[in-house]
């Protein structure tokens, strides 16, 4: 089962005022700079979707209702929804904030049918949340995600044994996994319109043009087959926090001080999921659209602000770069737990500090306590 909320961020929005209940709501893009995080379906009419520039989504959509985005009260109303996940299945893989597989072999007990237990899930998730769900139970994880996505928003549709070719037969190519638009481009060049056109053919002759494992892929799922199991456990490849700024920035200090309010994020993200990071990365977008990145691999792994910060800069002086900037990027990656980790006696004064930090922002949100430094003068 692929469960997948209906225009998330956006239904949130209408679920907390409902007088933006059936209006072209649209998350992220208030600002030039910025881009759409989501659109409710009004909205959508008008062409404007998730990571469409701000110009482009209020030129689409004037009349649209732009909202900024509430990353802590997403959050919040997934746990809900994860949390009924888990009743519903022991084995429960996290896609996003709000889509999931839910492996439900041998649940038959406890469901009468298919579609009955759907729509039980369905109903908890709206009662609770007040947002719909779209649904779709399949043999596979390829199957299901994709018919989650075929009678949105509020759908339901089921993918029976040995129905699989016939579901896919008449679809676009790129509704494969994987096929972007240069591969589809040459499917197209090919001869291959529709998902059944590539299922009729062989791996041998999609060898040809796109090599053994690309040939493979695109044959496996053409004809319905993934061997992929539903894994409740994914590990955490990275922790990072990305900002396009409203205007283009330049200059050391105040680069730096961007690079200081990302140290902060990054640092408080990878505190409250007890992990640390051994490779720092930076990320430098020009306002030409030029993107660097710069990473080092440290001696000791960290999740202090403190020393993600001073990377940064360091990393960021060996660019050598001057000019105007648009976006600036900090990530920790090759993540280790704190748990298997020994801790050294010299760690323990900040240790100490950022566990007040942490507590401080756990009881009262993520922006209660800051850097002197990023207190705008007024």
């Amino acid at each position: 089962m692929h469960v997948d909320m209906d225009a998330f961020f956006a239904s949130v929005e209408q679920v907390d005022n409902p007088a933006l209940a059936d209006k072209p709501v649209i998350v992220g893009g208030i600002k030039n700079r910025g881009v759409v995080c989501t659109a409710s379906y009004a909205a959508r009419k008008y062409g404007v979707h998730s990571a469409m520039p701000a110009l482009q989504a209020h030129k689409l959509c004037p009349q649209g209702i732009f909202l900024p985005v509430r990353h802590e009260r997403y959050r919040a109303v997934s746990k809900k929804i994860f949390t009924i996940f888990a009743e519903f299945s022991p084995i429960v893989e996290p896609l996003s904030i709000d889509e999931a597989f839910l492996d439900i072999t041998g649940m038959e007990k406890i469901y009468k049918t298919l579609p009955d237990y759907a729509c039980r899930l369905k109903k908890r998730i709206l009662q609770q949340t007040g947002i719909h769900a779209s649904v779709g139970i399949a043999p596979n994880k390829f199957l299901a995600k994709l018919a989650s996505d075929l009678q949105k928003p509020d759908g339901l549709v089921i993918v029976e044994y040995g129905r699989e070719r016939q579901l896919l037969e008449h679809l676009p190519i790129s509704r494969l996994w994987g096929v972007g638009t240069k591969t589809a481009e040459k499917l197209n060049a090919l001869g291959y319109r529709e998902i059944g056109d590539i299922a009729k053919t062989t791996i041998a002759v999609l060898k040809k043009y796109f090599g053994i494992k690309t040939a493979t892929h695109l044959w496996q799922l053409s004809n319905g087959i993934d061997e992929r199991q539903v894994e409740s456990e994914r590990s955490i490849k990275s922790i990072g926090n990305e900002e396009t700024y409203d205007e283009d920035i330049e200059g050391k200090v105040v680069i730096e001080r961007k690079f200081l309010a990302l140290a902060g994020k990054v640092g408080w993200r990878l505190r409250s999921k007890a992990l640390k990071a051994r490779t720092i990365s930076i990320k430098v977008r020009t306002n030409n659209f030029v993107t660097y990145t710069r990473s080092v691999t440290l001696t000791e792994a960290t999740n202090f602000d403190a020393v993600l910060y001073d990377t940064a800069k360091k990393l960021f002086k060996d660019l050598h770069f001057v000019g105007k900037v648009r976006l600036l990027g900090l990530t920790g990656s090759g993540l280790v737990h704190i748990e298997e980790m020994s801790l050294f006696v010299n760690d323990e004064k900040q240790i100490k500090l950022y566990k007040t930090i942490d507590a401080i922002k756990m009881k009262f949100g993520s922006q209660s306590i800051t850097k002197a430094q990023l207190i705008e003068k007024k």
